[in-house]
């Protein structure tokens, strides 16, 4: 039988109303509450985490064999290395895969990625003294001259064949300087999450705090391949380049340039992609290779010889043929931020339906800290806010009603009252105990 309107409510009746409501309240606190001060393990691991993976982090070999898996080569010298599909961004194998060295030359490839999309191949440009004055001391060189006119074709052609410093700096030039050029290829770099490259010159000459990684320089590749031109130009052997004045007859002479990676042309199914050498760097080189429509990508640092850079990249591109379907990943090649237009690149962007896409529609205002590549509980964390934030409104308003329907007991959920006292305890209990566990 139901209680006629004006009479009190059996106490049962009441202290489930307090219950509801106070449960409902508290959880919504609580999950506010993370969403606020973050999950101390989530947070550590997005404030910490290695790009990539945390097994990239380490200094050590990292391998994770399955049945029947070959062993890797014996005899690898290189400081950091990394083999990793490219179509998958899967490293298969990696060891100091962060550690940050000096690039030499591997770091045209970001000058590639950054510049190469800005001038069509076509585009003649007359060479001045000033861009050919900044080029370091015994630098690499294709053998441009001042006050004579290249195409942009065979600018590039001279930097991934001849690795030429004079056409860096006269491509910069023409982008705007080379401080310009410079503080483009960081931001390009971070839009590839390449954390720990430095670019101090845009040719790789050795320079005071200009370093790069294994897994920074393969990104560089595994971006650059995705446009035509680039994998055009550091697949191309040899090539005829634009030489001076004949004096007798006045017209242009040409001469030959060979691509200075050793292994193009000689490792099956190369692809590219550049090779680099300083006295300070030592030897690095990242490769490509194509095999049975799979590519991999190989890169190699400082090893023991500059000639074994190309042995041990080669040895790593045998070994990651053969692993194929193996080995379980250790990391994986994230993908670039920027996805820029016509790139060719893997559209990173969620689904239409997908929570990256709703979250998206959200004002800022009200948008919870949201992770779609990462570690972390924040989405998780979101859902219990609302959902216990609904069944507080809920609860509140079942009481009230019930209140306005005759309970005369304000003391048992009204503010103030016994109840809400107790309410008010145990949430700031529950606060105390998440604020300890951070």
């Amino acid at each position: 039988m139901q209680p006629q309107h004006g009479q009190r409510k059996p106490p049962q009746i009441r202290r489930a109303a307090t219950v509801s409501a106070g449960a409902a309240l508290v959880l919504a606190l609580g999950a506010l509450t993370v969403l606020a001060l973050g999950t101390p393990t989530a947070l550590a691991q997005d404030s910490t985490s290695t790009v990539g993976g945390e097994r990239l982090g380490r200094d050590s070999v990292q391998v994770a064999p399955l049945e029947g898996a070959p062993a890797l080569p014996a005899e690898l010298t290189g400081r950091s290395w990394l083999v990793a599909d490219a179509g998958t961004g899967e490293v298969l194998a990696a060891n100091n895969a962060h550690l940050p060295l000096a690039p030499a030359s591997t770091l045209k490839m970001l000058f590639a990625d950054t510049v190469l999309p800005k001038f069509d191949r076509s585009v003649e440009h007359k060479v001045a003294a000033a861009e050919l004055a900044s080029v370091g001391a015994g630098s690499s060189l294709v053998g441009l001259k001042e006050n004579l006119s290249y195409r942009v074709e065979d600018l590039w052609r001279g930097v991934f064949l001849s690795s030429g410093n004079d056409a860096v700096h006269v491509l910069a030039s023409m982008n705007g300087g080379v401080q310009q050029t410079v503080a483009e290829m960081q931001a390009r770099a971070r839009a590839l999450q390449a954390k720990d490259t430095q670019v101090v010159s845009p040719d790789g000459y050795d320079m005071d705090g200009q370093v790069s990684s294994a897994y920074d320089l393969t990104l560089f590749a595994r971006a650059g391949l995705r446009n035509a031109d680039f994998r055009s130009y550091c697949g191309t052997r040899t090539a005829h380049f634009p030489g001076g004045m004949d004096q007798l007859t006045g017209q242009r002479t040409s001469f030959d340039i060979a691509n200075t990676d050793r292994l193009l042309g000689k490792y099956p199914g190369l692809i590219g992609v550049k090779n680099g050498y300083t006295t300070n760097a030592g030897a690095t080189f990242t490769g490509a290779a194509e095999r049975n429509g799979r590519t991999l990508l190989v890169t190699v640092m400082h090893p023991e010889r500059q000639t074994k850079v190309y042995d041990e990249a080669a040895s790593l591109l045998d070994w990651g043929f053969a692993a194929a379907g193996k080995v379980q990943p250790v990391g994986q090649l994230v993908e670039d931020l920027a996805s820029p237009k016509g790139s060719g690149a893997a559209n990173t962007a969620p689904a239409a339906d997908g929570p990256a896409a709703a979250y998206a529609q959200l004002p800022p205002w009200s948008r919870p800290p949201f992770q779609s590549d990462g570690p972390g509980l924040a989405p998780a964390a979101w859902t219990a806010a609302v959902l216990g934030t609904a069944l507080a409104v809920w609860g509140a308003t079942r009481a009230a009603r019930r209140r306005r329907a005759g309970d005369e007991d304000g003391g048992s959920t009204g503010i103030g009252g016994r109840a809400h006292r107790q309410l008010v305890r145990r949430s700031r209990a529950l606060l105390r105990g998440i604020r300890r566990e951070d």
